[in-house]
């Protein structure tokens, strides 16, 4: 009787293919290729769970539930593809980027300069977004001398990352830090052994989101340090430690 009612519904599912090119579950009625009746409960796929996907966490609490993707073959699955990830590698090598410093002259006009470390291109067939993660370390010094100078005037810089976009000035996923040192005698001289001014690296770390329109863009990473004016000598090396940059396209 079991294979009866097998053949039967087998039966029922070729005629419904042939008389709608749709097959419909709970349904005489299917409205897409795959109907499932809203009685007849959820899509379970096998290699998708626990114990056959090395993606598929198991009972995690609270949920124990992972996002599903799809892949450009139409391919469901648990692994995140990310455009780009560095995954806890440097990202970025100061030796081998287009320039790796920005050198900022005393009485500058503007108290600015700025710099591009690092380009990316990408193509899209359709309008995404891009999600942009990145962390940039850099150094703070008052010239490029062998080795570089300590700042000893007791004034603050800000040191500027973001990336644009194409020939577009707007300043996307921007973060700043603030340096600032201390000097004993200031604004007298500057003795060496009484210029207090830290060193070591800094970080510039932000998410964020942008809309790409169907073709190829171009993403610009800037880096921007200021002072007050008159404009103070100072001197910004870039990427000197573990960088990273993650993209997604969604």
């Amino acid at each position: 009787m079991r294979n009866t009612y097998i053949i039967t519904a087998l039966l029922l599912c070729f005629y419904l293919q042939a008389q709608t090119s749709a097959v419909g579950i709970g349904t005489t009625n299917p409205q897409q290729k795959l109907h499932l009746e809203n009685s007849v409960g959820t899509l379970r796929v096998e290699s998708l769970d626990k114990d056959n996907n090395e993606f598929n966490g198991g009972n995690a609490s609270p949920t124990g539930t992972y996002p599903l993707y799809v892949d450009s073959d139409g391919v469901l699955k648990l692994i995140l593809e990310p455009l780009y990830n560095s995954n806890g590698q440097d990202a970025l090598d100061n030796l081998t980027i287009p320039t790796s410093f920005i050198n900022l002259p005393f009485s500058d006009p503007d108290g600015k300069a700025e710099t591009t470390f690092k380009t990316y291109t990408i193509t899209v067939a359709r309008e995404s977004i891009l999600e942009v993660k990145y962390s940039i370390s850099f150094e703070v010094f008052q010239n490029n001398a062998s080795p570089p100078a300590k700042i000893n005037d007791a004034a603050a810089r800000r040191i500027s990352t973001y990336y644009t976009l194409d020939t577009g000035t707007r300043r996307y996923g921007q973060s700043d830090r603030c340096y600032m040192n201390n000097s004993i005698n200031n604004p007298a001289a500057y003795p060496a052994p009484e210029i207090l001014a830290s060193t070591g690296h800094g970080y510039n770390s932000t998410t964020t989101y942008v809309v790409l329109t169907p073709g190829t863009h171009t993403l610009y990473f800037k880096a921007e340090v200021s002072t007050n004016l008159p404009a103070l000598l100072t001197y910004v090396k870039l990427v000197t430690d573990v960088d990273s940059i993650f993209m997604r396209l969604y």
